[in-house]
């Protein structure tokens, strides 16, 4: 039986900036757009928790079941370590699926019904990142859900949810929200490269290689801040996310230095605490330039 700190540790709370971010960006587009509304943004942000939670359960379970976590380098998997079975992970995933879509049809019920369609996709998409017959997470796609679901419709989503309408400017701020994630996504396959090639998992990482994705990774917040400031031309107040780029040196050093396995912990840790804060901050901005 798993403790409560193993169930923990099996949430992977250190993915969860890849939910809270987008929510306070497209919380702050709301605001600039004079359409904020506590309860959806509230709503917005479960939805959002709930089905990383979700996707990191079901994730677990899919790859316990098809070994590809007997040898790991990264936090415990509950079906990989024998803490837990598949029978009961799979129910966590699903309690998660179930909690995000509730919240996500009382979010729809203050909004619009189209979120509902919105909100199958992204259960459907969670699911089959490593589950189902043909898992996009194994053919090198996972960094492209990562930058379409925790970017674009999560950012979109929320701010939707608030104005009822699809706005540019909460489509532009997306864009660096949804590349710090999939930053969040290459270190962590960048770390799991060599387990994951043995077993057949072709990752974005195994494709690349380990050069060409520690090279990617470093570009990746390069890009988002300049898009940041992109966005800053038009609204300045953007511009305050650009006091998170100091976060951004450590974990891209320990990735340019080539550090491996464990080491590489520290820098998903410091890839969280950048895509937190910029959320943040460029949430706060976007709000002060309404």
């Amino acid at each position: 039986m798993a403790t409560p700190a193993q169930w923990l540790a099996g949430a992977r709370p250190r993915t969860l900036p890849a939910a809270l971010a987008p929510v306070l960006v497209g919380t702050g587009a709301a605001v600039a757009l004079d359409g904020f509304r506590l309860v959806p943004a509230l709503l917005a942000l479960l939805v959002a928790l709930a089905l990383q939670v979700a996707v990191n359960y079901a994730n677990d379970y899919s790859d316990g079941r098809r070994g590809t976590d007997a040898q790991r380098v990264g936090p415990m998997r509950l079906v990989g370590s024998g803490a837990a079975t598949p029978r009961q992970v799979l129910l966590a995933a699903g309690a998660a699926f179930g909690l995000a879509a509730l919240a996500g049809l009382a979010l729809a019920a203050l909004s619009s019904w189209w979120l509902v369609a919105v909100g199958a996709v992204c259960i459907v998409a969670a699911w089959t990142y490593t589950g189902g017959p043909l898992p996009y997470g194994y053919r090198a796609l996972g960094e492209v859900f990562v930058f379409v679901f925790f970017g674009l419709v999560a950012v979109v989503g929320t701010t939707f949810a608030q104005t009822g309408s699809v706005d540019a400017l909460a489509v532009a701020a997306a864009v660096p929200i949804g590349l710090l994630s999939v930053a969040l996504l290459v270190v962590n396959n960048l770390r799991d490269l060599d387990g994951d090639a043995a077993v057949g998992k072709r990752t974005m990482a195994v494709l690349l290689g380990d050069r060409g994705t520690r090279l990617a990774y470093a570009a990746l917040p390069v890009v988002a801040f300049a898009v940041v400031v992109g966005i800053g031309l038009e609204r300045p107040w953007a511009l305050l996310a650009l006091l998170a780029v100091p976060l951004a040196v450590p974990p891209v050093r320990i990735v340019l230095t080539g550090g491996r396995g464990p080491v590489l912990i520290a820098a998903l840790q410091g890839t969280g605490l950048l895509t937190l804060a910029t959320g943040v901050l460029l949430g706060a901005g976007l709000a002060l330039s309404g």
